[in-house]
């Protein structure tokens, strides 16, 4: 019975899978370890496949089918939360804050899409920059990415239109077998065995025997998409690796040890026939990227203002230590030799165009000889120019400043420059060179101690000495990697030696959870500023419902025009119609009459004054429809249904980090009482949110059948048009009466 039943729940491998794991092991290219962690594997990988096909077909028999998550869009060196809402019913992707639908790209607008460090992707668009993304889970991640790869390989380079949740030629091994790929911490080298499976639009790699990993970090298969026309394959001098190289990444496989031991005299072969068949598909998506119209020429904008961003945020601190070894190298150092100079510092290579950031400058100590004041970065006069203006004549000499008094006002924090004699403080930064550059400039304005942090993680309120919002989204960015975790772990001296940068990242994988507990913190502050800002938005948008359905002055106007209209189509040879599209209302104003000065909205207000004056009045019974509408009902609907998983998240994550042991510290238990209550109380908030929510979309919904519009008409658009006409109607009747 029980056997039964656990075949009927987790699926079986087929024989040509066991037979191929069991001649990996014959020929000693796997252990028997390695062979049963295999099977795992490909068992897992069934089992959520069939999960997630069966998931889809259930939905793809929905109407109206979406999906809504919530993301940072990374923008101006600054993280915004939008919803990241995927439609299948429009074939659209829409980024929506606060109800309203910002941006909206068709499903062939989509280029390509990769995966990034935690919970990093890009979305790569036609004409368009790219959207740098992260989620608040892996498993949105995980589901994001699935849908990303079925809207990409359904739409790339003209394919017809299969089903989304089908399974096409693309999905097709091509090839398949083991690789090492090397995973570099920056405390050691390793090379980790994957069982890699090429397909016509991807590269996928399903870890093997990787006991190590992180038990939280999601176990989906790490995929290298080929269908963004951007990824290259090239041969390294050794004949057992070679390289796959994206617009993020640089992946080095190599035939694993066991093979080469297996069959030496194939390992060239091998090579090249991973080398051959992926420069294959790499060229073939690359010559359909060249085909779109659309091709994208120029790197992200997003990317560029980063820079900039960063370069202005370190030039004062570049030019101090700039100046400062200037006169060392003056006073001290014997002079160069020009041969010498040129030889010893060459320029970092960087992408054409974009300005590299500064070079992260040496442990400091202070200085109090050293003033400086904040720069001011004005525009300044080219000197073409300067001829014949007012600044031809100007002497700022002629002046008086206060240099005291502006000193005390634009001076510097306390300049910090390499004295060259230091002790064991002045060792080299552990962490990578770019980020720990980052890292610090944030931590110049973040007055915490390293050893402050995890107390400060227990305090849910910034008002009750907790961090701000700023720093815990900042923290967020800067969470360690598992490779991070794996380097601090391995230090064993004291914190105390370690530059402050790393000091605070020795602390940041010293506590457990870290991530989730920087996401409840934001989620629970979030949470009711997030609700306060959608009630009133959904409370305007059912009272305009409710005037639409009880206004009879607007049906009557509606009613003028339809007459109005039939009289001129059937005098134009044309029929006559039974009713029309909100969307008209919009035209009126466009059909001129003999006399250009005269349309058909103010033959519709003549009419009116003429027979009904009354009528003018009804703008008076739609007054929620004065103002261009803003947020729309699905950006609402998504908003309420993303709180609900936030809120899920919340309860989840207070489980998680619940202390399991009875002998739990009081803060411990404090903070899990008042993050109990919390949760209750947004429970019951969020409950009316959501019946007010399903209150706006019956009576919207009742508004369409009532106007004969489709059920998928956005109300961003169809209130909109009302609200045009509304103020079109009032300048018309104005010039009438006057």
């Amino acid at each position: 019975m029980d056997k039964k039943k656990t075949q009927d729940t987790f699926p079986q491998l087929s024989q040509e899978k066991i037979l191929k794991i069991m001649n990996m092991v014959k020929n000693k290219e796997l252990s028997i370890e390695g062979a049963l962690d295999l099977a795992q594997k490909e068992m897992c990988t069934e089992m959520e496949g069939a999960k997630s096909t069966l998931q889809m077909d259930l939905q793809d028999s929905v109407p109206g089918l979406q999906f809504n998550f919530s993301i940072y869009k990374y923008r101006r060196y600054r993280w915004q939360k939008r919803i990241l809402q995927i439609d299948f019913n429009t074939n659209t992707i829409f980024n929506i804050e606060k109800g309203t639908l910002k941006k909206k790209f068709p499903f062939s607008q989509v280029k390509s899409y990769e995966d990034g460090e935690g919970k990093h992707f890009n979305i790569a668009f036609h004409g368009r920059p790219d959207y740098i993304l992260e989620t608040v889970s892996f498993e949105d991640k995980r589901k994001i990415l699935h849908l990303m790869g079925k809207i990409v390989q359904s739409g790339s380079c003209g394919r017809p239109a299969e089903s989304y949740f089908g399974r096409p030629t693309v999905f097709d091994v091509i090839h398949e077998g083991l690789l090492d790929l090397q995973e570099d911490g920056l405390a050691s080298v390793k090379w980790v065995t994957y069982l890699v499976r090429l397909r016509e639009g991807e590269l996928s790699l399903y870890c093997i025997g990787h006991s190590g990993e992180d038990k939280n970090v999601a176990t989906v298969a790490k995929t290298i998409h080929l269908s963004g026309g951007n990824v290259s394959v090239y041969k390294e001098n050794e004949c057992s690796t070679f390289t796959v190289q994206t617009k993020e990444h640089n992946y080095l496989f190599r035939i694993p040890f066991t093979v080469q031991n297996s069959m030496a005299e194939d390992v060239s072969k091998l090579q090249n026939e991973w080398v051959s068949l992926i420069g294959k598909y790499c060229q073939l998506w690359k010559n359909c990227s060249r085909a779109e119209k659309g091709f994208d020429k120029g790197g992200s904008e997003d990317e560029y203002q980063e820079l900039v961003f960063l370069n202005e945020q370190a030039e004062a601190l570049s030019l101090t230590v700039g100046s400062v070894q200037a006169v060392e190298n003056k006073t001290s150092a014997p002079q160069s030799t020009p041969s010498t100079s040129s030889s010893s510092s060459q320029p970092p290579t960087v992408k054409a165009g974009i300005p590299p950031p500064p070079a992260f400058p040496p442990p400091f100590s202070r200085s109090p000889a050293l003033k400086r004041t904040k720069a001011f970065h004005w525009d300044v006069v080219p000197q073409g120019k300067i001829q014949r203006s007012i600044w031809e004549s100007c002497d700022h000499h002629k002046r008086k400043l206060d240099v005291s008094r502006l000193y005390d006002q634009f001076q510097m924090q306390d300049v910090l420059i390499s004295s060259g004699n230091e002790p064991s403080v002045n060792r080299g930064i552990m962490l990578n060179k770019k980020i720990a550059h980052n890292f610090n400039i944030f931590l110049k304005s973040f007055h915490i101690k390293p050893s402050q942090l995890k107390e400060k993680l227990y305090i849910l309120h910034e008002e009750n000495g907790g961090l701000t919002d700023e720093q815990i989204a900042a923290l967020r960015r800067y969470l360690p990697t598992s490779k991070d975790m794996e380097m601090y772990q391995s230090f064993k001296g004291s914190p105390s030696e370690l530059h402050v940068v790393d000091q605070f990242m020795l602390e940041m994988c010293r506590i457990p959870y870290l991530g989730q507990r920087l996401d409840l913190l934001l989620t629970i502050r979030e949470l009711p500023v997030c609700m306060a800002d959608l009630d009133p938005l959904i409370s305007q948008k059912i009272r305009a419902c409710k005037q639409l359905q009880v206004s009879q002055s607007f049906v009557a106007v509606l009613e003028y025009i339809l007459a109005i209209g039939n009289y001129l189509n059937e005098n134009a040879g044309r029929e006559k119609a039974k009713g029309f599209r909100l969307s008209s209302l919009t035209k009126l104003s466009l059909l001129r009459g003999k006399e250009r000065t005269i349309t058909l909205l103010h033959a519709l207000v003549e009419q009116i004054f003429l027979h009904e004056p009354d009528l003018a009045k009804f703008p008076q019974e739609l007054t929620e429809f004065e103002a261009v509408p803003g947020a729309s009902i699905k950006g609402l609907s998504a908003e309420v249904d993303v709180l609900k998983k936030e809120l899920e998240n919340v309860i989840q994550c207070r489980r998680l980090i619940k202390p399991k042991t009875i002998k739990a510290t009081t803060r411990d238990s404090q903070f899990c009482k008042e993050l109990k209550d919390l949760i209750q109380k947004y429970e019951g908030n969020l409950f009316q949110l959501s019946k007010r929510c399903d209150e706006m979309k019956k009576l919207y919904s009742d508004t369409l059948v009532k106007f004969a519009e489709p059920q998928e008409q956005d109300c961003q658009e169809l209130f909109g048009w009302i609200s045009f006409f509304i103020g079109e109607f009032k300048k018309a009747s104005a010039h009438h009466m006057s």
